[in-house]
């Protein structure tokens, strides 16, 4: 069984701000705005470099949001930049009218996603996000699981032309996917084969999942894990073609159960090939603060709880 290496913990944020640097270089288009959070998005770097590039909006999401759709009438690329829960929630009708109604080419690059958020408690911590965005016509959803997927998927947005929602985190976490990757949007990755369960898995979650899977192969189960990092647009193919291969399907994310990527595959199982499923995800619940060690212990978002519910949906299989 293949071995995934951490080769480094990394915040995704600073692949965000790492993608950004890189494309200020090589996009003259592309602009990037702010709710006076440069230093937690790690956008100095390209500022520096880039100063007439820059707007720093303040306080003022919603002014961000129309500035950025207003940005692209004149062919600017804009990256609007702040937490996921002010990136959202807080200004959901600027986005949804100026934004994807228009059909504007405004990227939203938001950090300090989820419960991994840490201390800083409830009120930043959003794990709504994903349902919010995802239900937007026409809005592309992608939440990246580490620091190289997430510079990849910064710099793949920029030649993507439509509204996108990227959605990243603030701690360190495990630097494992390859460096350098070719990102393709709405096109899942798999990262081991398997026939008895499929994990599927986003964001954070996905070190877990392959954590998981070492667990589970260790008990003489063989679990196909997918990294899920486009939740919209979904890759249905890959995600009917393994399940249609193991007949049982746990759906791992950072996120309420409620709209988000557990969902979208529960979804597209109903509507072609219908399968026991097991979530993994917050529970209808707010966050509160803590370490995300804590939290995700707490909120069972963790590998253990990835192979709880592979042994509970198995269980489920079987009894079919």
């Amino acid at each position: 069984m293949k071995k995934y290496i951490d080769t480094g913990k990394k915040d995704t944020r600073s692949g965000f701000g790492d993608g950004l640097t890189e494309l200020g270089r090589t996009h003259p288009n592309v602009v990037a705005l702010c709710a006076d959070l440069v230093g937690s998005l790690k956008m100095q770097d390209f500022i520096d470099e880039n100063p007439e590039r820059f707007f720093q909006v303040g306080i003022a999401e919603a002014n961000m949001v129309g500035i950025s759709a207003g940005l692209t009438i004149g062919g600017k690329i804009p990256f609007a930049g702040t937490f996921a829960n002010f990136a959202t929630g807080r200004v959901y009708d600027q986005i949804r009218q100026s934004v994807a109604y228009s059909g504007k080419n405004v990227k939203i690059c938001a950090s300090h996603s989820g419960v991994t958020l840490g201390e800083d408690g409830a009120t930043h911590q959003i794990l709504e996000d994903i349902g919010l965005m995802k239900m937007l016509p026409g809005m592309t959803v992608i939440n990246t699981c580490d620091y190289n997927q997430t510079k990849a998927a910064t710099l793949a947005i920029a030649d993507y032309n439509g509204p996108v929602y990227l959605r990243f985190g603030r701690p360190k976490v495990a630097n494992f996917t390859p460096e350098n990757q070719t990102f393709e949007i709405g096109k899942a990755v798999q990262l081991y084969e398997g026939n008895d369960v499929t994990i599927i898995a986003t964001g954070h979650l996905v070190w877990e999942a392959v954590q998981a899977a070492q667990v589970l192969a260790e008990k003489g189960i063989s679990a196909e894990v997918i990294n899920i990092h486009t939740i919209k647009p979904l890759d249905e193919k890959a995600v009917l073609a393994s399940v249609a291969k193991t007949g049982a399907v746990v759906t791992a994310e950072e996120h309420n159960y409620l709209g988000g990527l557990g969902e979208s595959v529960a979804r597209t199982l109903a509507m072609n090939n219908p399968a026991p499923q097991e979530f993994v995800a917050t529970q209808d619940t707010f966050g509160e603060s803590g370490t995300p060690d804590q939290l995700f212990e707490k909120y069972g978002l963790n590998s253990s709880a990835i192979v709880e519910k592979a042994l509970k949906v198995l269980k489920r299989k079987k009894d079919i």
